[in-house]
C-alpha cells in the first residue's frame, strides 16, 4: 500500500496534529502507533495522543522548536513505511474474547439494524460474532475502543436521536465501526448487545481492557428476541 501523504498542522501554541487522509485503515493505524513511539522519545515532548487516522503531540514551546518538530514528524511518517517497528507492531497485540448478550434488553436496536441491512437478527449476531477486530484507538471516554474491521454488510447510521444513558458493556455499531461502551454514559451508536466485562477498573493496571493493536473476538453467549418479537 503507498504511503499516504499526511497534513501537519499546529493545534494552538503548544500541540501539533498529524492526521492521514481517509479512509481510516489497519496499516494507517499502525504507522500512527509506530510515529507515536518514536515521539515519545523526542526532546521538549510532553504527551503524544494516537487518534483515529491522526496524531496530536504536545510540546513545550520555550524549548522546543515546531517547526523542527513538524520535520520530524513528517521524516518519522515516511519512514515507518516498511520499518523494522511497524512489522513489530503487526505481529503485537493480544487476542480478547468478549461475551455478549444479543437482542432483548441487552441490544435493543438489534431488530433496527437487521431492518437497515436486510438481515435477520440472528443473522446479525453472528456475522457480528464472527469477525476479527483491531483496536484502532482509544476515546471518547476511558477505555473506549474503536474497533475496525466490522462487516461491509454490518454497517449501519447512527440513532438520529441519541440516548441519554446507554448501560456499560453496551456493544454498538456507529457507521463502519463497533465498539463496547466501558461507563454508562450518553450515546447514539446502535446497540445490538451487552457484556458483562469490565472493560475500564481504575484499580487494575493496566486499567484499560483493550488496548490498540489488540484483535477481538465477540462470543455469543444469548440472542433475545427483539422487543417487536415479544409484544407480537
Amino acid at each position: 500500500m503507498r504511503n499516504p501523504v499526511p497534513r501537519i498542522y499546529p493545534l494552538g501554541d503548544e500541540a501539533l496534529v498529524c492526521e492521514a487522509p481517509p479512509p481510516a485503515t489497519l496499516d494507517v493505524q499502525r504507522r500512527i502507533w509506530t510515529v507515536a513511539a518514536l515521539a515519545r522519545g523526542w526532546d521538549a515532548v510532553r504527551e503524544v495522543v494516537p487518534g483515529m487516522n491522526n496524531l496530536t503531540i504536545t510540546f513545550d514551546a520555550l524549548t522546543a522548536d515546531a517547526v523542527a518538530l513538524t520535520r520530524a514528524l513528517e521524516a518519522a511518517w515516511h519512514d515507518a513505511e516498511g520499518s523494522d517497528a511497524l512489522k513489530a507492531d503487526a505481529a503485537e497485540g493480544r487476542e480478547v474474547e468478549i461475551p455478549v448478550r444479543y437482542g432483548g434488553e441487552a441490544g435493543p436496536d438489534l431488530a433496527a439494524v437487521a431492518r437497515h441491512t436486510g438481515l435477520a437478527p440472528a443473522d446479525v449476531a453472528a456475522r457480528h460474532a464472527a469477525g476479527v477486530y483491531t483496536v484502532f484507538f482509544l476515546g471518547f471516554q476511558p477505555g473506549f475502543a474503536y474497533l475496525g474491521g466490522l462487516d461491509a454488510a454490518l454497517h449501519a447510521p447512527r440513532r438520529g436521536a441519541p440516548r441519554v444513558a446507554v448501560p456499560a458493556g453496551s456493544v454498538g455499531i456507529g457507521g463502519a465501526q463497533t465498539g463496547i461502551y466501558p461507563a454508562q454514559s450518553p450515546g447514539g451508536w446502535q446497540l445490538i448487545g451487552r457484556t458483562a466485562l469490565k472493560l475500564f477498573d481504575p484499580t487494575r493496571n493496566p486499567p484499560t481492557l483493550l488496548m490498540p493493536g489488540d484483535r477481538v473476538r465477540f462470543v455469543i453467549e444469548h440472542i433475545g428476541e427483539s422487543i417487536e418479537e415479544a409484544r407480537a
